[in-house]
């Protein structure tokens, strides 16, 4: 039996991706001048796994559509395929400072809605008060 709702482990996920993905960016923008530096992305396989997994049947009906997944990895890419300077590095700044604003965003929420379950955790403690 857990004590707890799923929403805990849901929102570690997406924190810890939130992390990963902040310190990718952060190193990205640091080789933004390193010759030959190919900039590298963070993406998961499954976002909100638990949701998925517990709360809603997904059904693929066609091949093309995106299949869900009961795991949730995060992987980072090296996107090799582009160069934006003469020195083959192909750090987007504008991208990455974009990335780095979203992904400030979505952490932000991630911490609103944790601290929202731990006061309300706090005021059934107190028993309503």
């Amino acid at each position: 039996m857990s004590l707890f709702s799923t929403t805990f482990q849901t929102i570690e996920n997406g924190i810890s991706y939130a992390s990963q993905k902040q310190q990718t960016i952060a190193q990205n923008i640091a080789n933004v001048d390193t010759p030959n530096y190919k900039s590298k992305t963070v993406t998961r396989t499954s976002e909100f796994r638990d949701l998925l997994h517990n709360e809603l049947e997904a059904y693929q009906t066609d091949s093309k559509h995106i299949p869900f997944s009961n795991s949730s990895q995060i992987m980072i890419t090296q996107q090799g395929n582009t160069s934006y300077q003469a020195n083959g590095n192909n750090v987007d700044m504008d991208k990455e400072m974009a990335d780095m604003a979203e992904n400030q965003i979505y952490y932000e929420a991630l911490v609103d809605r944790l601290n929202g379950k731990f006061n309300s955790l706090q005021t059934v403690i107190r028993g309503g008060k």
